[in-house]
């Protein structure tokens, strides 16, 4: 951790830590993962996969990778601080207020727009979640956390191992068939459908809601994953592409 200062614990999970730091030189605050190195080599390998994915994941609404390394038996990853908590704490601190809709388009959108890029390039992530969802004081939402995502050999490939979070995961991974880019389609659709209701999907939408609201979730939630849209579908709905330019740099 060298040249590095730590300020405090964000996290603890199975993985390790995640912790927030301050760079010497830079006087920036980053986040970095401190992930225990398995004894096996294969086991070494496959923790190193979360690194060399997330440095190629070069987007604004993706949480930006700054560098790794290893010391004392441990893979350190350095990574953008968002200083705006995360979607779950939001939806938390609401108190049973409900989310403007306007307000919830602006976050959909840009977690569309994260999704579409990893899924242009391959990559299922395999644990979309509010938890996983990152905010900065700017308003910019961010896509985080690849410790479970997968590089697809190509375009029409499917995964087969279980991994997610069960309030997430589509139906097709609770019958152990193989899947595909679509089940994060799925679980974007649970995190919208938290954001209209504050609840995990149970039970129909607020009425008040517009039918655009209710249709995009209805789709997401195909059982069938090939009846579900695609990322770029969804972004290509008349709804949603005036928020898509203001959401999106003209050089991306």
């Amino acid at each position: 951790m060298e040249g590095y200062d730590m300020l405090k614990v964000l996290g603890e999970g199975s993985f390790g830590r995640a912790l927030l730091v301050h760079h010497r030189i830079s006087d920036h605050k980053y986040v970095m993962k401190e992930i225990r190195l398995p004894m096996s080599l294969s086991g070494i390998e496959n923790s190193r996969k979360e690194a060399v994915l997330l440095a190629k994941m070069k987007h604004p609404n993706i949480v930006a990778f700054k560098e790794s390394f290893e010391a004392d038996g441990h893979l350190y990853i350095v990574m953008e601080y968002c200083d705006n908590g995360d979607l779950m704490q939001k939806i938390k601190l609401q108190g049973g207020n409900l989310f403007p809709e306007d307000m919830i388009l602006h976050w959909f959108v840009q977690m569309c727009l994260a999704v579409k890029h990893i899924h242009d390039k391959r990559v299922l992530h395999r644990d979309i979640k509010s938890k996983n969802v990152f905010l900065t004081q700017s308003g910019k939402v961010k896509l985080g956390d690849f410790g479970s995502a997968r590089l697809l050999a190509h375009p029409m490939s499917y995964a087969c191992t279980y991994v997610g979070t069960p309030y997430y995961v589509p139906p097709e991974i609770w019958e152990s068939l193989p899947y595909n880019n679509k089940s994060d389609i799925w679980s974007l659709g649970c995190i919208l459908y938290e954001l209209c209701t504050l609840k995990h999907p149970v039970n129909s939408l607020p009425s008040h809601y517009s039918y655009e609201l209710h249709y995009l979730i209805k789709q997401m939630f195909k059982r069938n994953p090939q009846n579900r849209p695609s990322a770029s579908t969804i972004l290509a709905r008349g709804c949603l592409t005036k928020l898509v330019k203001n959401c999106l740099p003209s050089e991306v």
